[in-house]
């Protein structure tokens, strides 16, 4: 017999990481064949049309001209205290919904997931998000003894599918009390699809109706790619939702500076709470904390004090925005032309309205991934499809991409 040496519920856990195996074996190809002659849709950040990392120069300049201290003495778990207050009015914006909120600094959106698995629900319990899913949250529940369900996205006309939705919030409540969505929106990751701020009140309508029983709802809104979905204050006023929620309802939000400030190494994020009473902000924050201090003790000072003294300039401010809305327009230009090409050759995606990704639905998209690397093209399959990163490719490798991909899907799917 043979004796492990980990405990129970660590044996067979492996990260074979679909997104990070896919870059490798782009970056493996452009080691013998030169980069140009490749292209890598597998990476999530935004890279020029030199292929270069893009990085904000005003959060450039920031970071590297704050003191010793402000990089290297311990920060608060909680979080630095200006931060906390910032980063609301940063991740709300105009449309901060009235309620008791509070704000814990987390290693990047991923802790704030991370957190909210842990704190709000129970071992053996089910999780529940959409088809298309962003992989780590299958990873995250596993590693805490937790389960991850799906309900359908879209429906055949690609609505939002709130009868698919309603249906498995049912079923889950059947077997236990308490129940987590996930929401990942607006610019969803892997799809680039967003819900409206009707949308949004429609599915809370509907966990509203599910839990008249006595029963709990948390809704977790991911909103990583937020700042990259459109105009500012337009793509936030799904926030105004969670204003009112009933007690048993728990409004959170997971935000992360990875993204909308381009600090993707430094692992800098927060986890909100709207909550209907002072008493259930302040077990938020207790227990948030808590967890903090037993998983990661504190998170990145630097980070942090990039974002307040950001945030606490109005002319820093003002160029964050305008550097911001470059890249938007760089993303969407790739956006536009890939959704043209994919129309004109009949390509099925599920609808892009934003973000750094897409994705094309796939039986076999391993197989098909498999297909595009013999025209040296590297994607993310997925278990509905395959993900492109349309943030990571010049337009000029974007231009007949469509069509590779469509002979590569109808080549597995025949």
């Amino acid at each position: 017999m043979t004796m492990n040496g980990v405990a129970k519920h660590a044996i067979g856990k492996a990260a074979k990481d679909n997104i990070f195996g896919a870059n490798a074996a782009a970056v493996e190809a452009a080691k013998k064949i030169g980069a140009e002659n490749v292209t890598n849709a597998t990476i999530g950040a935004i890279l020029d049309d030199n292929e270069k990392l893009v990085t904000l120069p005003t959060v450039s300049k920031v970071f590297r001209t704050l003191q010793d201290n402000q990089y290297f003495a311990y920060a608060p778990i909680a979080g630095l205290a200006d931060f906390l207050k910032l980063v609301q009015d940063d991740c709300f914006g105009a449309s901060k919904p009235e309620g008791y909120i509070q704000a814990i600094a987390t290693s990047g959106g991923t802790g704030a997931i991370h957190h909210t698995i842990w704190n709000y629900t129970d071992p053996n319990e089910t999780v529940l998000t959409s088809e298309w899913y962003w992989g780590p949250y299958k990873v995250l529940c596993r590693d805490m003894n937790r389960k991850l369900d799906t309900y359908r996205m879209l429906t055949e006309d690609n609505k939002f599918d709130f009868a698919s939705l309603e249906a498995k919030v049912k079923e889950i409540l059947t077997k236990q009390d308490n129940i987590l969505l996930i929401i990942n929106t607006p610019a969803h990751n892997p799809t680039g699809y967003s819900l409206t701020p009707e949308d949004i009140a429609k599915v809370i309508e509907i966990l509203k109706a599910e839990t008249k029983n006595g029963k709990k709802a948390v809704l977790l809104l991911d909103v990583a790619y937020i700042d990259y979905a459109g105009e500012r204050e337009e793509v936030r006023k799904i926030f105004k939702n969670l204003a009112h929620l009933p007690e048993n309802i728990i409004g959170l939000v997971a935000y992360s500076l990875s993204k909308g400030y381009t600090m993707y190494g430094q692992r800098c994020g927060a986890l909100l709470n709207v909550a209907a009473t002072k008493e259930q902000s302040q077990e938020f924050f207790d227990v948030n904390q808590y967890s903090s201090r037993a998983t990661w003790s504190n998170i990145n000072r630097g980070a942090m004090q990039t974002l307040v003294t950001i945030l606490q300039d109005e002319k820093l401010k003002a160029d964050i925005m305008k550097e911001r809305d470059q890249y938007y327009a760089l993303i969407k230009e790739r956006g536009d032309l890939f959704t043209k090409e994919a129309e004109a050759c009949g390509l099925k995606m599920v609808p892009y309205i934003a973000g750094f990704f897409t994705s094309i639905p796939c039986t076999n998209p391993g197989a098909a991934c498999d297909i595009l690397h013999k025209d040296n093209i590297y994607a993310v399959p997925l278990a509905k499809g395959i993900r492109v990163a349309l943030c990571a490719i010049p337009k000029k490798k974007v231009a007949g991409m469509a069509a590779k991909i469509k002979a590569a899907v109808d080549a597995v799917e025949k």
